[in-house]
């Protein structure tokens, strides 16, 4: 069975740096891509950052040159988020998708205040 469990998230001021992780067991990241979504309130579901299984990385364009997707050994995926802004508040998700299916993880909650 997968499963994802984020942490890192909290409470930061505007420009300040936070770093999320995603912690993955029952795949191995070495062959699975995974992505890291957020949702503030009242907005839908967002991609931020997105690592390929070969390495290959991409992001949104809102978080392009502050946010670095990474990855530890074949288990976590990480989320390096610096120059915060309070437009990064929100909710965010790791993501998994294979054998067809979606996998996420419960969510950290990230706060960014002016």
């Amino acid at each position: 069975q997968v499963q994802l469990v984020e942490s890192g998230g909290g409470l930061v001021q505007a420009g300040g740096s936070l770093r999320l992780s995603c912690a993955v067991s029952g795949i191995s990241f070495r062959s699975n891509g995974a992505d890291w979504y957020r949702q503030a309130p009242g907005k839908q579901r967002e991609l931020v950052a997105g690592i390929e299984a070969g390495g290959r990385t991409n992001y949104a364009d809102s978080v392009k040159g502050r946010f670095t997707i990474s990855r530890d050994y074949a288990t976590t995926v990480n989320l390096q988020m610096n120059s915060l802004k309070p437009e990064d508040t929100a909710v965010y998700y790791c993501h998994v998708y294979t054998w067809g299916v979606n996998y996420w993880g419960q969510g950290t909650q990230v706060t960014v205040s002016s």
